[in-house]
């Protein structure tokens, strides 16, 4: 039996939810499609040419699993670890730390908090929701 969540809280967790995942499905996209900056942003980083592809399916893989209802707590899982490596990858270039290094963090917020809005299990398992009388 699936209890209501209120219309403010839901349509709230769609729009934390919805910016993760278009701003992980443009990034995906554009790490398939390699336009000149991207390659150059990524060679910055310090990885390969021929990796970019492979980290845009990653994302993408994992954007999708999270944005399907059934599997979203497994996208989010797939996608902490992705957000783990970037962060590892701004630290270990010296970049900002507000605006790169924690971007990812503010995009792991986004997520995980859309989800906990919206899935009932979710709450329940992280022992933060009331006992249903």
């Amino acid at each position: 039996m699936r209890s209501q969540i209120s219309k403010t809280r839901l349509w709230i967790a769609r729009i934390m939810s919805g910016l993760v995942i278009l701003f992980m499905l443009f990034d995906g996209v554009f790490k398939l499609i390699q336009p000149a900056p991207v390659v150059e942003g990524t060679l910055v980083l310090g990885y390969a040419e021929h990796h970019i592809g492979l980290i845009g399916i990653l994302a993408l893989v994992s954007t999708v699993l999270y944005a399907i209802p059934r599997t979203a707590v497994l996208g989010a899982l797939l996608l902490t670890g992705f957000f783990g490596g970037v962060i590892a990858t701004q630290i270990r270039v010296d970049a900002p730390l507000f605006t790169h290094t924690l971007f990812a963090v503010y995009l792991a917020i986004l997520m995980w908090g859309g989800l906990w809005l919206r899935d009932e299990r979710l709450r329940k398992l992280l022992f933060v929701a009331k006992e249903e009388k």
